[in-house]
């Protein structure tokens, strides 16, 4: 197992601190290595200092195509583009051993965790966003045979300077017969469709005595089929009506399960907050709630949550759910990428919507803050 390094780091120990954290990481470095570290980069071959990549519209980049066996340790971009909403216009796919549909497909800043087209800064233990603009995945990334991570320009102006650098291992040994393929999907709901706006406030009685047992109209994170584990997902929300958006329970069905296997209290409890957040934002290693807008129709929120400590595994199939709103009420828009491991082949992935779709926008959808759009 010594040949996976970090992935056992930080998937096999518990991350209960972060000291604990780091002293995993220092002590790995008394160990000899047995792989050699390469890296995939936008470095100028001339010897220059252009250092960048342009995109052009309708154009796929290919930011690495490199065989195998080996694991992604880090990948990492900055992007310079006078495209509003370049985020949701830049689309990153990911693919394993020559498989001809990607494991990961999402917009570029809803992978990672910017899933309202803007710019913030925030550190998890797999995601951060730095100063300046900095996107950096700390997801190990297993292949045997290939690897190849592209972007493609949906947008109708040139990327002027692509910026990346992403670092693997390469080894001259297999990989164990058990390691799982690294994947993430990208959802939206635009807007989510609720079964009423006719309430007043998220407490009224006609809303909180409706039941919800088997998550009908749930919104999903993620439906995979396989065996392998769920590691955790990024969200964002734009409030089509007024109050607090996350009067909604998450809800995960394991193996077909008909009610769920795990359920929760709340929105903001399962992205371990609490009382809306107190409408302040917060960043940890595996929480957080980054964006934190107020109470009302138009508002933006991003938050995230990574079962690190404990993978959510499945033998046969997994659908990983929120409410919006208590039994689905509230017709607020979502953006998310869920992030799991898994054997393949995968389930296909549903389409990846229009990218017009994909620009987060205020919806007439009747109820509180709404009744006159």
């Amino acid at each position: 197992m010594r040949r996976l390094g970090l992935l056992v780091v930080l998937f096999c120990v518990v991350p209960l601190a972060r000291s604990q954290e780091l002293s995993g990481l220092l002590s790995n470095l008394t160990r000899p290595q047995d792989y050699v570290l390469k890296r995939a980069g936008s470095w100028d071959r001339t010897g220059g200092n252009n250092d960048s990549r342009r995109i052009a519209p309708g154009e796929t980049l290919t930011v690495l195509d490199d065989s195998g066996p080996g694991v992604i340790t880090h990948v990492w971009f900055t992007i310079a583009s006078g495209e509003k909403d370049h985020l949701k216009k830049l689309v990153l796919r990911m693919y394993w051993d020559d498989e001809p549909t990607p494991s990961v497909e999402a917009p570029i800043g809803d992978f990672f965790g910017l899933g309202l087209g803007e710019y913030f800064t925030y550190q998890s233990l797999p995601l951060a966003v730095s100063s300046v603009k900095a996107l950096n995945s700390f997801f190990p990334m297993p292949f045997r045979k290939s690897a190849k991570i592209t972007v493609t320009n949906e947008g109708s102006k040139p990327v002027g300077a692509c910026y990346f650098n992403i670092e693997y291992r390469v080894y001259s040994k297999p990989l164990p017969a058990d390691t799982l393929y690294f994947h993430a999907q990208y959802r939206q709901a635009t807007p989510n469709h609720g079964w009423t706006n006719q309430w007043q406030s998220n407490g009224d009685p006609r809303v909180d005595r409706k039941p919800n047992l088997t998550g009908e109209d749930n919104y999903v994170w993620l439906e995979a089929k396989g065996r392998g584990s769920y590691v955790g997902e990024t969200m964002s929300v734009l409030q089509n009506q007024d109050e607090w958006w996350g009067e909604g329970d998450d809800m995960f069905f394991i193996d077909g399960d008909k009610v769920p296997t795990i359920e929760g209290t709340g929105s903001e409890d399962y992205f371990l907050g609490a009382w809306d957040f107190g409408g302040k934002p917060f960043s940890y290693e595996l929480f957080g709630a980054p964006v934190v807008g107020e109470e009302v129709a138009g508002s933006r929120s991003s938050v995230y949550r990574f079962h690190l400590d404990s993978p959510i595994p499945f033998t046969k199939s997994i659908r990983a759910t929120i409410e919006h709103g208590h039994a689905n009420h509230r017709s607020d828009s979502f953006f998310s990428v869920a992030y799991w491991y898994q054997t393949e082949p995968h389930a296909p992935f549903p389409p990846l919507p229009p990218v017009e779709d994909r620009i987060p926008k205020l919806y007439c959808v009747g109820g509180p803050g709404n009744a006159g759009k």
